[in-house]
């Protein structure tokens, strides 16, 4: 059963992405363990308005774990403490009465922080536009047979199209790297015959853009593997270097 709890929570305020920002510590009591982080943070921004304070920014949408957007770095991990889950389906049950909780904006070159722990994620937008399109015969509906793939790729696709942006590879990455985001764009499309007519423009277009956007190097310490609220392997990496090298070496 659930209980009620005593919290502190430790949030960095920053007003916009050129001025310096700052921790502030708020306590909420009675905060129930079956709420959900962002129900916690909604209690929080409630108390704030009514004291006549600026509520905390920050970014969410569908709360069901598919969006990506509700980006929190939290106690020093990507949404949270918990494995396999965004920061909406965190719940306060992973807290216990009397915790300080600390959380912060995603700390990435490619994410500067707009307020307070809303980051702005379009780079991740321009490295999938970078990517383009998939060729495809737009005529009528073809046969669902037509195309034969095998269960192992079809699969193995799928998983790197589990993939929902959120950034917290690039959190978790010491060096900022998104190489787990492109590589698993790019395996869902190269993994497919479908994909294959622009797979070697699009690696490197993808890998160019990121470069270009401020993210650093893969140094495979697997962090971003760890920490991935969807379980993307990192294995999508060791695709996305060799779809990366047959391109170069065909130039």
């Amino acid at each position: 059963m659930d209980k009620n709890i005593n919290i502190k929570v430790k949030v960095w305020r920053q007003h916009s992405a050129k001025e310096k920002g700052h921790f502030e510590t708020y306590e909420l009591r009675n905060i129930s363990q079956g709420a959900s982080f962002l129900e916690m943070m909604d209690i929080l921004n409630n108390t704030l308005i009514h004291e006549g304070k600026e509520p905390v920014v920050f970014d969410h949408d569908c709360r069901e774990g598919i969006c990506g957007m509700c980006s929190l770095y939290i106690d020093g991990h990507p949404h949270g403490p918990d494995t396999g889950i965004t920061t909406c389906q965190l719940h306060m049950r992973h807290f216990n009465d009397g915790d300080t909780i600390t959380v912060e904006p995603w700390r990435s070159a490619g994410f500067p922080v707009i307020r307070d722990l809303m980051v702005d994620r379009t780079a991740f937008d321009k490295i999938q536009q970078a990517g383009g399109f998939v060729s495809v015969n737009t005529g009528g509906t073809p046969d669902g047979n037509a195309i034969l793939i095998s269960k192992v790729n079809a699969d193995l696709a799928m998983d790197a199209a589990a993939c929902i942006g959120c950034g917290a590879c690039v959190a978790a990455c010491k060096n900022g790297s998104a190489m787990l985001f492109v590589s698993a764009k790019v395996s869902q499309f190269a993994l497919l015959p479908q994909g294959r007519p622009e797979a070697k423009k699009r690696a490197k277009a993808m890998l160019s853009k990121m470069d270009e956007l401020g993210f650093g190097n893969c140094t495979n310490t697997r962090a971003c593997e760890l920490e991935c609220p969807k379980n993307v392997s990192i294995s999508n990496i060791a695709r996305l270097n060799r779809e990366f090298i047959v391109a170069k070496l065909s130039d």
